[in-house]
């Protein structure tokens, strides 16, 4: 990820309205995050999170809702005791350097005021928060590291050591002359590689986007690099420090089509072209606070519902295989009609038959031109218990492929029933939300009914949207909800919407009573923007254009026995829409 020094250097601008500012909470939600709740005067009460991750390594102000454990961690009551209604004092970096200094003036256990520094180290995998005492001891640190993991050992009553520093030049202060040269000594490499060896504190993507815009997109080399390539570079560079010291910077995340998030900038981002998908911010914050709580709210749902998802995994597949045998064996099924005239031409030639023979050779009357056909028979049988054999295979068959085709149309229903719990599951955001499902399988019997320690978490009601025209527009969390939703909680004149032929969320247009007692369709935009949260939340949420029906309630009715989620509809349009992340946040009630 790209949180590097320049980013850093552009979260410390931000947090300065901090200093002054004192501590009020402190809490750490994991074992590799805190969150200082620091109160000021101008800015009221900011909550900066510090996460040492080593996947998601960053500190900024978030307005995420995490929970935090019962029972404080260790170092987390340490913090307490040193920190508590402490006064920040100042915010330090070296340059670009990934290090974060926190100055604090706190009282120690004997009323004195100290100078106490949390030192936030946001370096991937050896990423660490530190608290120093005024001599520049280690007095604790969130990760303990041994001499014998590191050179450099991070233990209680240890001097700090800074990590060490490679010379670079600084990417808003060195001269052309200085980068140009440093630049040349890299010799042949490829630029945006020679330039992660030449600036501190640049991302990789940073790197790539400053060697896309000189090469136009083209592959360039440093050895062989034009004066206009030269040129273009440094003028890139300079459009950069203009808005790094103006604080015009654009922050930019970068996502896939299918809406996975992979990576963020302190700067536009061209060069993905179509292949990404990029997404403005206004701070630096705001956007690492977009981006990893989606991406820890998914990480975190998927952890506490690995259990469901391998059950739901293997039972669809186990059922997929189950189907698949059937409808082989519904297949051999289409035999039986040869075993039925087998028997009745054998019993329309008795007179030519013995006991003994071990085939027959007739003419098939029940072909065009009546040809001969060759019978096999059981030369310990009679003709007439030949005969007999073949109707019982005729009828054995017959009525295995009615028991087939029930089996195939159940299986197929339980196999689409389950996809629709794996996709709602996927979109779980909350323990209720698992809890709720994990409680709709034990129902159906896949899974055992577990037993909750105090109160199970609550489920969250319907998701509300309200629609530009303003009608409110409920949407199903799960199976249960949608049949609840559907059935119970709607009156017969509102609209029901449901991507066509996919697995989806139920989507319910409230509609106000006519006068006329007549059902009224809600206004086309509306009808629009409904069709694409139900696309959004669906199995097609990542496809470029899905189709959803849509219909009055009084149209849909719930079959006796399917299972939850399942309903038929009638007199039903259609409509094409393309699923809209934004315009769905936007809607949000």
């Amino acid at each position: 990820m790209a949180l590097d020094g320049v980013y850093l250097s552009l979260l410390k601008k931000e947090f300065s309205c901090l200093i002054g500012g004192r501590v009020d909470k402190i809490y750490q939600p994991s074992r590799e995050e805190m969150i200082i709740a620091v109160r000021t005067r101008e800015n009221g009460l900011k909550r900066l999170l510090i996460s040492t991750g080593a996947g998601s390594a960053r500190v900024h102000f978030t307005n995420a809702e995490i929970e935090n454990p019962k029972t404080p961690p260790m170092f987390c009551m340490l913090m307490r005791k040193h920190l508590s209604s402490g006064k920040l004092m100042d915010i330090r970096q070296d340059g670009f350097e990934r290090i974060l200094y926190f100055d604090f003036d706190s009282s120690n256990e004997m009323g004195d005021i100290v100078r106490l520094t949390l030192a936030a180290e946001i370096m991937g995998r050896r990423s660490n928060l530190l608290l120093l005492d005024p001599d520049g001891k280690i007095i604790d640190s969130i990760k303990r590291v041994g001499q014998d993991v590191s050179s450099r050992p991070v233990l209680p009553g240890m001097a700090y050591e800074l990590p060490p520093r490679e010379d670079r030049l600084s990417l808003t202060e060195c001269s052309r002359e200085v980068f140009e040269e440093r630049l040349k000594d890299n010799g042949r490499q490829e630029l945006s590689k020679a330039l992660m060896k030449t600036l501190e504190g640049i991302s990789p993507v940073f790197a790539r986007e400053c060697a896309f815009f000189t090469g136009h997109g083209n592959e360039i080399i440093t050895e062989n690099m034009t004066e206009d390539q030269f040129d273009r570079l440094w003028f890139y560079i300079g459009r950069i420090r203009s808005e790094y010291a103006s604080g015009e910077n654009k922050f930019t995340v970068i996502k896939a089509k299918d809406g996975s998030l992979k990576d963020f900038c302190f700067c536009r981002i061209d060069q993905y072209g179509g292949l990404m998908v990029t997404k403005p911010f206004e701070s630096p914050s705001e956007l690492l606070d977009y981006f990893y709580s989606e991406r820890d709210a998914l990480s975190r749902t998927k952890q506490k519902a690995q259990d469901l998802f391998r059950l739901l995994l293997n039972t669809i597949e186990r059922t997929e295989r189950r189907v698949q045998n059937q409808r082989l064996e519904l297949a051999q099924c289409g035999e039986r009609e040869k075993y039925r005239q087998y028997g009745d031409l054998i019993m329309s030639n008795l007179y030519g038959l013995e006991k003994g023979m071990h085939e027959i050779n007739v003419s098939n009357f029940y072909e065009e031109g009546s040809p001969s056909v060759i019978i096999p028979l059981d030369k310990r049988l009679t003709p007439t218990q030949n005969a007999q054999k073949y109707y019982k295979e005729y009828r054995k068959l017959d009525t295995a492929e009615k028991k087939l085709r029930e089996l195939i149309s159940k299986g197929e229903e339980e196999s689409k029933y389950l996809d629709s719990v794996f996709d709602a599951l996927t979109r779980a955001q909350t323990e209720g939300d698992i809890a709720e499902l994990r409680s709709e399988l034990a129902e159906q019997g896949y899974v055992k009914r577990g037993k909750f320690k105090g109160k199970p978490p609550k489920a969250a009601p319907p998701m509300k949207f309200m629609s530009s025209d303003g009608y409110l527009i409920r949407v199903g969390r799960n199976n249960s909800q949608n049949d609840k939703l559907t059935c119970r909680d709607s009156e017969k004149s509102d609209v029901w919407l449901h991507v066509k032929d996919i697995t989806g969320s139920h989507v319910v247009i409230s509609c106000p009573k006519t006068e006329s007692g007549h059902d009224e369709m809600p206004p086309d935009r509306t009808v629009e923007e409904a069709a694409v949260i139900a696309a959004y939340f669906s199995k097609g949420r990542s496809s470029s254009r899905v189709d959803v029906d849509y219909t009055f309630i009084r149209n849909v009715k719930k079959p006796n026995g399917s299972k939850p989620g399942m309903v038929i509809f009638t007199s039903n349009y259609t409509i094409t829409v393309r699923p809209d992340e934004e315009l769905v946040k936007s809607l949000k009630a």
